[in-house]
């Protein structure tokens, strides 16, 4: 599948602003500053569709992105930015679980991990939820392009090792690199199969 066209849709801080949930959607989500914008704008090959920023916490709405006219691509606020205020914080969690638990037609979930740290505990925390709650989920590590080889293999290795001791069967897992471009073609893979299983 080639993406030919990505268009900024809409930003809002309600579910029920959102898109009406007539087209497959794609959420990405991650511990702010994961590279959620970087990523986005790799797949779509639009340097700027998704705005960047090197401040953690930018990303405080829900943003639609029209793929190709038949898909939506959703960037999600990041979570556990320690200097936003708790209500702040809570206001995200509450609007992502909304969104994560009613969206009739989310069709992946996109967990993002920096591949340069362990698995942390909000990470781990979220994934199981996500698990339980029935959410179809696929994790993708970024920045891979700032270790080694062998620094990531020990570095998924330990990740993976982590999650098992919460899953019996681990869920697909990507290597990216925004910079590199590395795993466009494995994250658009899946969702292509997504949309032709849903179909």
């Amino acid at each position: 599948m080639e993406i030919h066209q990505a268009d900024f849709v809409s930003s809002h801080d309600r579910v029920s602003k959102c898109p009406p949930p007539a087209k497959p959607e794609f959420a990405f989500i991650g511990r702010s500053n994961v590279g959620k914008s970087s990523l986005i704008n790799m797949l779509t090959q639009r340097k700027d569709l998704a705005k960047t920023s090197g401040r953690p916490g930018k990303t405080q709405t829900i943003n639609h992105y029209l793929i190709n006219n038949q898909w939506y691509l959703v960037d999600l606020p990041g979570y556990g930015y320690a200097s936003a205020s708790r209500d702040l914080k809570q206001g995200w969690s509450k609007m992502i679980e909304h969104y994560l638990l009613t969206r009739e037609n989310l069709y992946c979930l996109f967990i993002l991990l920096d591949a340069r740290h362990p698995l942390q505990a909000i990470d781990a925390s979220f994934i199981q939820w996500a698990g339980h709650s029935r959410i179809p989920i696929c994790l993708v590590l970024t920045k891979a392009d700032k270790l080694s080889k062998s620094e990531l293999s020990l570095n998924r290795r330990a990740i993976e090792d982590k999650l098992l001791h919460m899953w019996d069967e681990l869920p697909p897992l990507i290597i990216s690199s925004a910079t590199k471009k590395t795993g466009r073609e494995e994250i658009i893979e899946v969702i292509e199969t997504a949309l032709a299983y849903k179909n």
